[in-house]
């Protein structure tokens, strides 16, 4: 709602505003681009006109919504999910992520998934097997390995590490 009140406030026309994305129905002049840039950067957003960027935007923001939020799993493997997702060739998006960020879309994603590993372990509610089905891994070995080449540590002494740190704060 905030893109969409600065664009008001500038009185630019738009058609939709949505997924991070709008559409103008005229050219912004400079000088009413960058009052829009200042207004989106007050309320933390950014304007890109890099349509390169703009992607990366969305394969980062499809990927952290999959792995932290959506709680069904994809059906297809991620690559095609993410081609499906984005109506572009996995190849050229994988090939453009991996030229402007300088990491791999799969490693982008395993960050992700090690991170979302953090939080459930800290949760304590779901055990690894559950833990490894929901974020898709073949098998709890498969996410162990992973997490422990990421953090260095196994998932069950991260754990443990988590319980023992609370533990003692709380006798402070």
């Amino acid at each position: 709602m905030m893109v969409k009140s600065e664009l008001d406030k500038l009185g630019l026309k738009h058609r939709s505003v949505e997924f991070g994305e709008v559409e103008v129905e005229e050219d912004i002049p400079p000088a009413l681009r960058e009052q829009l840039k200042l207004g989106l950067l007050k309320s933390g957003l950014e304007l890109m006109d890099d349509k390169k960027a703009i992607l990366i935007e969305k394969i980062k923001s499809v990927i952290v919504e999959m792995v932290h939020y959506d709680d069904e799993r994809p059906r297809t493997n991620f690559s095609d999910f993410l081609a499906d997702k984005l109506k572009y060739d996995y190849t050229y998006l994988a090939n453009l992520f991996s030229e402007v960020t300088g990491i791999t879309i799969e490693y982008f994603i395993i960050a992700h998934k090690i991170e979302r590993v953090k939080e459930l372990l800290i949760y304590d509610e779901l055990n690894l097997t559950e833990i490894s089905y929901k974020l898709n891994y073949s098998s709890v070995a498969h996410l162990s390995t992973q997490f422990k080449k990421v953090t260095g540590l196994t998932p069950t002494f991260f754990k443990q590490l988590r319980k023992k740190r609370r533990d003692t704060s709380h006798n402070v």
